[in-house]
């Protein structure tokens, strides 16, 4: 213990720094087990769709959904999830969502939006459709 001591006390940018780190490591690890948005992968989003009745909701522009989507999953713009307009989902408030965007790096945004507007179980695809593309998983036109 002592030597951490006077590691610390010979070198205070670099134990800031550490500590700077590991404060950041911890946050983001309690935020994302408090949070009430988790992320899926697809066997885990297949499931959910096909036990539990899953909606799959597609953030990405009209164009890239009628180039390849999900089958199933309903196209929804961003415009609308920052109206906070969910036109064809107010039936599905106590089913599974699960937002899908091009890399799985937008949908978080969109999906906390809806846990606020009162969807009980959002979810986010891990990865995006770029993940469900690479694992060869079925897409429609």
């Amino acid at each position: 213990m002592d030597q951490y001591l006077t590691f610390a006390t010979n070198n205070p940018m670099l134990s800031m720094l550490w500590l700077a780190i590991a404060t950041l490591l911890l946050f983001s690890f309690i935020k994302g087990k408090l949070s009430k948005v988790k992320e899926v992968n697809n066997q885990e989003l297949t499931l959910l769709v096909n036990r539990e009745d899953g909606v799959i909701v597609d953030i990405r522009s009209e164009s890239e959904f009628k180039k390849g989507h999900i089958v199933g999953s309903k196209q929804l713009s961003q415009e609308k999830i920052n109206n906070n307009t969910f036109q064809g989902l107010e039936n599905s408030k106590d089913k599974p969502i699960i937002v899908v965007c091009t890399a799985g790096l937008t949908a978080a945004k969109a999906a906390n939006a809806m846990a606020k507007a009162g969807f009980d179980k959002v979810s986010v695809l891990k990865g995006g459709f770029s993940a469900w593309q690479g694992a060869n998983l079925p897409v429609t036109k």
